[in-house]
């Protein structure tokens, strides 16, 4: 799908590259984490083109200029995946790096719970975006709504019962695997939560005096439900977040706000194509040493 929605059936640009093997280099250009490397090794896969990665995803990027895969093959078909690529490999690695970035403000606070992203991803892209904060050191929350028994605040208007009723009920619909989490906006609701059986209570847009108070109040009585943080919440405003109650705290913008990295693709002159030293085809199929 990524190589269709860039080229058309019939690319007149094709006829300048031509079917020659031709040789290139993945060059990163900022500072981040390296993630996405498997995505855009599919995408030149299938224009057979060898990929070969001389870094590990997950690696730390410095904002020079640094070699990051060599490829080899025809090349219409480095020239075709170019763009994707780049594409995946920046999205990824920005992803990637904003959720680094918030899990080392959590640590340098000393927190030890858990940094996760939510369900804003790109539409047709939370795949990559999940893998990504993965790789960064962020959970990635649930996958879609079937993973996790949510009950928000529109479901809860739609229901239109108490919490207990709606604890219950959700609790009916999950069955026995599925843990039950409950969006509260208030202190007293979300205690009411804790106390209906809730799993998960999650405090949506309290302001951080009123999240602690909260969590604190469900703790008191509850130490084993889960108490998360979400709404609004950025790398600046993370810290005001941290706190001794606080299992999970939720970040849109690990997704929907992360800046891409650069990244480019650079094709060889002649001069520099080589020839027997790429060795045997075979080899470009083993992992980086």
């Amino acid at each position: 799908h990524w190589l269709q929605e860039d080229s058309t059936p019939f690319d007149p640009t094709s006829a300048l590259s031509g079917q020659a093997p031709a040789r290139a280099q993945l060059l990163s250009k900022a500072s981040g984490v390296l993630a996405g490397l498997p995505f855009a090794e599919a995408v030149f896969r299938e224009l057979r083109c060898h990929f070969r990665p001389l870094l590990p995803e997950g690696s730390a990027l410095t904002g020079s200029r640094s070699v990051v895969a060599e490829l080899y093959g025809p090349a219409w078909g480095l020239l075709a995946g170019e763009r994707p690529a780049l594409n995946c490999l920046g999205r990824c690695s920005g992803v990637a790096s904003m959720a680094a970035a918030a899990n080392g403000v959590a640590r340098q606070q000393g927190w030890t719970g858990l940094v996760a992203g939510t369900r804003k991803t790109t539409p047709g892209f939370r795949l990559a975006e999940k893998y990504a904060l993965m790789v960064g050191g962020a959970q990635e929350h649930r996958w879609g709504t079937d993973a996790l028994l949510l009950v928000k605040d529109n479901h809860v208007v739609l229901h239109g019962g108490g919490v207990e009723e709606l604890v219950s009920a959700a609790r009916s619909a999950a069955g026995f695997w599925r843990r039950v989490s409950i969006e509260v906006s208030s202190e007293a609701a979300a205690v009411a939560a804790a106390a209906a059986g809730a799993d998960i209570v999650l405090m949506d847009n309290f302001s951080p005096e009123a999240l602690h108070k909260a969590a604190a109040a469900v703790k008191a009585s509850w130490p084993h439900v889960l108490v998360e943080a979400s709404g609004g919440i950025t790398l600046s405003s993370l810290p005001h977040f941290l706190g001794p109650h606080i299992d999970v705290v939720s970040m849109g913008c690990l997704t929907h706000s992360a800046p891409a990295l650069d990244f480019a693709l650079k094709v060889l002159p002649h001069s520099e194509q080589g020839g027997d030293e790429w060795g045997a085809m075979e080899a470009w199929e083993q992992p980086p040493p």
